[in-house]
């Protein structure tokens, strides 16, 4: 019997479409797509790709239809409560670090708040019902929910609603709409989730090797290869200035008997703060490389 392929989920178009899509290539897939573009072959792994809508991304993994799947913390809860299972979860693998939002609570500019207590009686739009419902339980506010699939914001000026419960990145589409955030009902990122289907033992080791794949691919991006020129009686306290570094490799230096090269891993972004206060230290010849690959 052959192995098992692992079907791996993503959103067809959106927020986090394209970064998904970067980030399963960056791990080495090489994918051939379908004439509809709805499902890709893994050439040189087994593995399937299926673009699907977000909102189903959960669904496919709790009924064991795929393996993985990358979708926003926020669609995953949301589909949760819809099913009515609210103290279940999905086996989050990988917290990705993108597709950052939060889901948030609006109401009119000129409006007056003082607390979530003011919204009892009010009318709430949003698109997410069930985020919605939770978050005013547990507030003990009783308020009515009008559920809108698109163009929320616009529910005060039209007078379907009261104030809004929607997805704010930078509050731009608030202002537009003379809204003001006033709550902060859930924070929210991409994350690879875990299906609850059972793999074969080839399958599940190749997982494994892809969620090893996708934490070096991420570890990278914010890690940076440092090489300098220091002081010999400086060497430890350069370490100390270089964020969240392995230990250095030293090397001499042809004709200074007094200066050495130090070349190290930074596990975390380097800022001009800290070359900055590595030149103070004494450190010259201050060369930051980025990682294109790495395993932990």
């Amino acid at each position: 019997m052959s192995a098992q392929r692992l079907k791996i989920a993503i959103q067809k178009s959106g927020r986090l479409s394209d970064d998904s899509l970067k980030l399963l290539e960056s791990c080495g897939i090489q994918f051939a797509r379908s004439k509809d573009k709805l499902f890709w072959y893994g050439r040189n792994m087994s593995v399937d790709l299926l673009l699907v809508r977000d909102d189903d991304i959960p669904r496919l993994l709790l009924d064991g239809v795929c393996d993985l799947g990358i979708c926003g913390q926020n669609v995953t809860r949301e589909c949760l409560l819809d099913r009515g299972e609210p103290g279940k979860a999905l086996a989050a693998e990988v917290a990705l670090g993108f597709g950052a939002c939060r889901l948030a609570l609006a109401i009119p500019e000129q409006q007056n708040f003082n607390s979530i207590q003011d919204l009892a009686g009010k009318r709430i739009a949003t698109s997410y019902v069930g985020l919605t419902a939770e978050y005013l339980d547990k507030h003990a506010v009783q308020a009515g929910i009008v559920e809108l699939s698109g163009s929320v914001e616009i529910a005060p000026s039209m007078g379907t609603a009261d104030a809004i419960v929607d997805l704010v990145s930078t509050g731009t589409t608030l202002r537009a709409n003379h809204l003001r955030e006033v709550a902060e009902v859930m924070v929210s990122q991409a994350v690879l989730y875990s299906g609850t289907g059972q793999l074969d033992e080839a399958s599940s080791k190749l997982k494994t090797r892809l969620i090893q794949r996708i934490q070096g691919v991420l570890k990278a991006k914010e890690s940076k290869y440092v090489m300098l020129h220091a002081p010999k009686h400086a060497i430890q306290q350069i370490a100390n200035i270089l964020p969240a570094a392995e230990a250095p490799t030293v090397l001499k230096l042809d004709g200074q008997p007094d200066k050495v090269a130090m070349h190290t891993l930074c596990r975390e972004t380097v800022f001009w703060e800290h070359l900055e206060e590595l030149q103070a230290a004494g450190a010259t010849a201050v060369l930051v490389l980025p990682v294109e690959k790495m395993l932990a």
